[in-house]
């Protein structure tokens, strides 16, 4: 115990000292608009945070941008921003020309001073006295609204940074909640808590530490609290139920904790291992926030499946019986009603009318899951717009669209960084002109094209409004026009040059396209090795094939609920979604990750038990039963935390983070009580003794069973527990 605390101190103490090294705005999107940003950074331009002011005629017959009312609106907005000492780079309509075609909009564009990245803790001043003057004109019919990188990210911030801070405060007494009900005992149901908790805490510090060779980026912590302590809950709370289970039965302290490590324990490396496989496969992305994501869970997961079988097993020698101090009177009489078996008493009756009727469980189940399933092949995945996100009753999202609707793609450009041995050479600046004329009479866009030069490094930034504004399929098809027509027929006559193009839309589309081309990895290196681990594991073909195909099962009807709530509606209403119409674009491959191997982490526990019961002489029905029922209470608890956490996440504003909490959550869920009470026994029944087939030439497979030893049974017992069964059944298994 006391090492291991040692190690979390030490891993905190190098993080610390280390840092940790972000995802750089470079490495976060590959593709084009990662060279852009990479030109940027390795030019030293430092790109400060742009703010701009809409003054817009409320209705048709409004003030014009030529009229006093309206230039006195212009001037107080200046005036008002210059005065807050906050700004620089200050540009009136008058001067850049940006009035909107019906002359009734206009746009004072200015900067934030100091570090983009840093902008928002400063915008409060201006935007105060944006609103000030907002008031003062709002009698003349006209609104004045900012919106901008600094300004919209200080309302995200206010808005959704402290409700999801708490979310991921909340999962802790959620989680020790449904412990104390599940174990009685206060000090039984802290362990896998503190556990978890030690676990995150130390991967935190090594984190820090590999982050200098792979980048953390800002999701990375969050889902690695997740994981952490979904693993973490679990492993702990099968290693405990079992040695409670043991020492119930009759036996011996020390016995009792040698058949929870030798089962339980291995259960444990098994299910870690393959959850570690799954995480690894967002290491074939190829983008960093996927990366970062994978090595940190999979990181955490190491660490947790170390502890369970390591300090755990050192804590229950140490407490004994103390581990059941604290116990709650109502909630130990509701756990000691069950019986020292172990047994769910729930689970034994729908098991019962499982195993009588096989065929019509598998036709039920594995029909409604089917039925679920169904709506995700019409899924519409897409980059959500800051309206879909938000929703749109905070200011800067309406601020965003009333610019957008005047001055379409202005808010944000396609931006292209022309790179060149002399940005100020006439053949250079031939080209850029000629961009800028065929970028607006090809119609990818609206004009006008704004040329920024910075001669000292040689590059030159082109702001350029998309034609198609926030419609994504209409400015994705500019981006290809500029991309594909208007560069190569201008800026790519020059030699030397090159003029990558970034901006916002140019990200979404890199980013869809880069994930797009990582599916099938992903997905074939995921169920290929779960595949391959499950066969050494078990020594069965079988058993390999119907877990992939269970689990299978479990995301695709994840899917489809994600698909029928967030995108055709059905039930949107309940969990604040309506309006959605689409996927989030990140959200199908990040879920099949977590959730297959979320799956194969119960999968594993429930069928090593099986396979121990089979392996002590039970017939294969009488293994399912013993099996089934002596895990479904340990499960039951495990998918409640989970479904409970992930739940907190469906209740946030951001419909990304709705989605991923209800599509966590419905799996979990599904995959705890349909896949592992109804349809795995039904299918393990029907397959009966053909569960076990091992084909002759696979059995010079490596071997990784590693079957329980033999144990002593408990005093007034003879039923076997050891590998005292007849040859025939080890032979059958083998």
């Amino acid at each position: 115990m006391g090492s291991w605390l040692l190690f979390v101190v030490l891993a905190l103490v190098i993080g610390s000292m280390t840092g940790r090294a972000e995802v750089s705005a470079s490495e976060e999107v590959p593709g084009e608009y990662g060279r852009a940003v990479k030109i940027l950074e390795e030019a030293g331009i430092d790109r400060p945070a742009g703010e701009m002011v809409l003054i817009q005629a409320r209705g048709g017959d409004g003030p014009r941008a030529t009229d006093p009312a309206f230039r006195t609106a212009v001037d107080d907005v200046v005036s008002a921003v210059r005065k807050t000492g906050e700004t620089t780079a200050m540009v009136s309509p008058y001067q850049s020309k940006a009035v909107s075609r019906d002359g009734r909009a206009a746009l004072v564009r200015f900067e934030m001073r100091g570090d983009a990245e840093t902008a928002s803790e400063h915008v409060q001043p201006v935007l105060h006295a944006v609103g000030k003057v907002a008031a003062a004109h709002e009698d003349q019919g006209l609104r004045v609204e900012q919106f901008g990188s600094a300004s919209s990210e200080k309302v995200f911030n206010d808005a959704f940074g402290d409700d999801f801070q708490q979310a991921e405060y909340s999962a802790l007494p959620i989680a020790l909640g449904i412990l104390l009900i599940a174990f009685g005992a206060l000090v039984a149901a802290l362990l896998p808590v503190a556990l978890a908790m030690t676990a995150f805490l130390a991967t935190t510090g090594l984190v820090a530490v590999v982050s200098h060779a792979v980048p953390m980026g800002d999701s990375a912590n969050s889902v690695m609290l997740l994981v952490g302590l979904a693993v973490g809950v679990d492993y702990c709370l099968f290693y405990l139920r079992r040695e409670r289970e043991e020492r119930a039965a009759g036996h011996v302290a020390r016995t009792a904790l040698s058949i929870a490590a030798a089962t339980s324990g291995r259960a444990v490396l098994v299910s870690g291992v393959t959850v570690i496989v799954a995480m690894a496969g967002m290491l074939f992305t190829g983008i960093a926030e996927f990366q970062s994501m994978g090595l940190a869970t999979l990181m955490v997961v190491a660490v947790a499946m170390f502890g369970s079988v390591t300090v755990l097993p050192a804590l229950l020698s140490l407490l004994g019986e103390r581990v059941e101090k604290g116990r709650i009177p109502f909630l130990s009489r509701i756990r000691r009603d069950g019986g020292g078996s172990g047994e769910s008493r729930f689970w034994r009756k729908v098991l019962g009318g499982v195993l009588r009727r096989p065929r019509a469980s598998v036709a039920f189940a594995g029909g409604a899951l089917v039925v679920l399933a169904l709506p995700a092949l019409g899924m519409n995945t897409a980059n959500l717009t800051l309206d879909q996100e938000l929703g749109d009753d905070l200011p800067v999202v309406r601020a965003y669209q009333h610019m957008n609707e005047a001055f379409p793609g202005g808010p944000a450009p396609a931006e292209v960084v022309v790179k060149a041995d002399d940005i100020t050479a006439s053949p250079v600046r031939a080209a850029i002109d000629d961009f800028r004329g065929r970028a607006v009479s090809s119609g990818a866009s609206t004009g006008p094209v704004k040329v920024t030069v910075h001669r000292a490094a040689n590059v030159a930034v082109l702001e350029v409004p998309l034609a198609g504004g926030s419609d994504e399929v209409r400015s994705e098809r500019s981006l290809r026009t500029l991309r594909e027509d208007v560069r190569p027929a201008t800026l790519g006559g020059v030699p030397g040059l090159s003029a990558p193009i970034g901006g916002q839309t140019a990200a979404s589309a890199d980013f869809n396209d880069r994930l797009a081309s990582s599916v099938v990895p992903v997905f074939a290196f995921v169920v290929v090795l779960a595949f391959v681990l499950m066969l050494l594991c078990f020594r069965s073909l079988t058993i390999a094939l119907t877990s992939i195909v269970l689990n299978l099962l479990s995301v695709g009807a994840a899917y489809g609920i994600l698909t029928a709530v967030f995108q055709h509606g059905w039930g949107a209403s309940l969990v604040g979604a309506e309006g959605v119409g689409a996927i989030v674009s990140w959200l199908p491959l990040f879920l099949f990750v977590i959730l297959f191997g979320l799956s194969m982490d119960y999968h594993v526990f429930v069928v090593s038990r099986i396979r121990e019961a089979r392996m002590r002489g039970l017939t294969t029905r009488g293994a399912i039963t013993h099996g089934i029922t002596t895990t479904a209470g340990v499960v039951t608890s495990a998918a409640v935390i989970m479904v409970a956490v992930f739940a907190i996440f469906g209740t946030l504003s951001m419909q990304s983070m709705k989605q991923m909490g209800v599509g966590l959550a419905a799996a979990v869920l599904i995959d705890a009580t349909v896949i592992r009470g109804v349809l795995l026994p039904a299918v393990m029944a029907l397959l009966d003794e053909r569960n076990w087939y091992l084909p002759r030439w696979m059995r010079r497979l490596p071997d990784l069973s590693h079957d329980a030893p033999e144990l002593t049974a408990p005093p007034g017992t003879t039923a076997p527990v050891g590998r005292d069964e007849p040859e025939r059944v080890r032979t059958q298994l083998h």
